[in-house]
């Protein structure tokens, strides 16, 4: 999606006036947040035994020999997701029935025990590499293999895991960890009539260090992330009023109120933005009998206006099948879906428009450039917390979705907003609504009009917005 040089397009005066930038406001992302941000969306790799028990969760007394996928080619997903336009992939490395994709020194329940008797990692990773993909890992904190979960042996067991999968494989974008945990009334192969404390079982802070000592630029996910959070569902969807930022001490992995993950908080403490997960089919891993339940290019359309569009993060499952494949039904609708999203965005006819802000900080050009040109972005003055961006059009044109974007790197400041069109010579509300953030896509029946309106009706501070785009 191009970012329009809409708002070169200001003329004011005072240009060479020494302004300065605005003031931070509330809880900030740190870098590698705002790189996480920029990819927007990226795909989840569900395989282990349960791709060949037709389980969703395995109990952990899996043969290793039943994981047997005769093709297995993660050129082939690599492939597929980078023509998708995804821009990385992250792979169940160890689900909560105990099985490693990788060669792992601390149990034989792995892969190299397998018929498939190759690092699947590795091989991930690698194909990543060659197809210019960021490349992630899901570890289980959950694990009904061992015989040890719930006792102090299998935290360092996890961590030295932990510590493999940071280590050997290069550069990791992001890590994943959730709150499935052996609670009373699941029952696997090893003894599960286990429960634990999940707010000190695993004693996070000290888990996560491993990952920032070994992966100082990934960012890790879970309900209480520490650098990104869960959306609170799995059916692809954020909440129309989406904060970047939650009260971080509330939340822990497994534990979290769903409102507040769906639609952060306005009060939050840190910079904690949502990430969509949701699968391609009805379940995480593959099966047979969903063939003809994949989604849809129409229906993984609607989930992208409702997780991106809503800023969040989207990261779609598409699970290999028994051959290690991505099916082609799987593989056509994620393709499908990429060129759908790159058709909708095509043309930003925001780059045709002459733009005019009723308010500019110091009147100054430094800050009425789209980041897009290298110059800044539009920002208003100090004591400017409502204001109007109006993109005019020469000739009449055919508008169905505005893109907005914030400039994060200072915070989050909209509370609230309205996109107006004028038609016939008369100003016509669209929609109005609540939070932007990262991104921000509004979407309306189609009209034919002259001039498209932004209207800020509040926001925590001055204005501060990096792109706007029309479509």
């Amino acid at each position: 999606m191009k970012k329009s040089l809409c708002i070169i397009a200001l003329l004011l005066a005072a240009a060479c006036t020494k302004v300065s930038e605005p003031a931070p406001c509330g809880p900030l992302p740190s870098e590698r947040q705002l790189q996480w941000h920029q990819l927007e969306r990226y795909v989840f790799i569900h395989f282990t035994t349960n791709t060949f028990t037709d389980l969703e969760w395995g109990y952990g007394d899996e043969s290793e020999q039943i994981f047997n996928p005769t093709a297995c080619d993660p050129r082939q997903w690599a492939d597929i997701v980078s023509r998708a336009g995804f821009k990385g992939i992250v792979l169940t490395a160890k689900h909560h029935d105990g099985f490693c994709l990788w060669d792992t020194q601390y149990t034989d329940h792995n892969i190299m025990n397998s018929p498939y008797g190759r690092d699947l990692v590795k091989q991930v990773s690698d194909a990543c590499k060659e197809y210019g993909l960021k490349f992630g890992v899901y570890l289980s904190p959950w694990d009904r293999n061992r015989a040890d979960y719930g006792t102090s042996a299998y935290i360092d067991y996890y961590r030295k895991q932990l510590t493999e999968l940071t280590t050997r494989y290069g550069d990791i974008f992001e890590v994943w960890f959730d709150g499935a945990n052996g609670g009373t009334g699941w029952y696997g192969g090893a003894d599960e009539r286990r429960t634990i404390d999940n707010l000190t079982y695993y004693d996070w802070p000290a888990t996560w260090e491993i990952v920032r000592r070994n992966q100082p630029g990934a960012v890790m996910f879970s309900d209480g992330g520490p650098d990104c959070r869960w959306v609170g569902n799995e059916a692809g969807f954020a909440g129309e009023t989406n904060w970047s930022i939650l009260r971080k001490a509330e939340f822990a992995p497994g534990h979290g109120d769903g409102y507040a993950l769906n639609h952060g908080q306005e009060d939050g403490t840190d910079w904690l933005p949502a990430e969509v997960d949701v699968s391609i089919r009805p379940g995480w891993f593959y099966h047979e009998r969903e063939d003809d339940r994949v989604k849809s290019v129409e229906q993984l359309m609607d989930i992208y206006y409702k997780s991106i569009g809503r800023n969040g993060n989207l990261i779609l499952n598409v699970p290999p099948d028994r051959r290690g494949l991505i099916h082609p039904t799987d593989s056509a609708n994620l393709i499908g879906f990429g060129k759908a999203i790159e058709a909708e965005f095509a043309e930003n006819l925001a780059q045709k428009a002459d733009f005019k802000a009723s308010d500019v900080r110091g009147h100054s050009r430094r800050f009425a450039a789209s980041r897009v040109a290298g110059e800044g972005y539009w920002a208003t003055d100090d004591d400017v917390t409502t204001a109007t961006l109006t993109a005019s059009f020469r000739k009449p044109v055919r508008v169905s979705k505005v893109v907005l974007q914030e400039h994060i790197a200072l915070g989050q400041r909209v509370q609230r907003f309205s996109i107006e069109a004028k038609i016939d010579g008369q100003w016509k509300t669209l929609d109005e609504q609540t939070t932007i953030g990262y991104k921000r896509i509004i979407r309306f029946d189609p009209v034919t009009t002259d001039a498209i309106r932004v209207n800020i009706l509040a926001s925590k501070a001055c204005i501060a917005l990096d792109n706007v785009g029309i479509y």
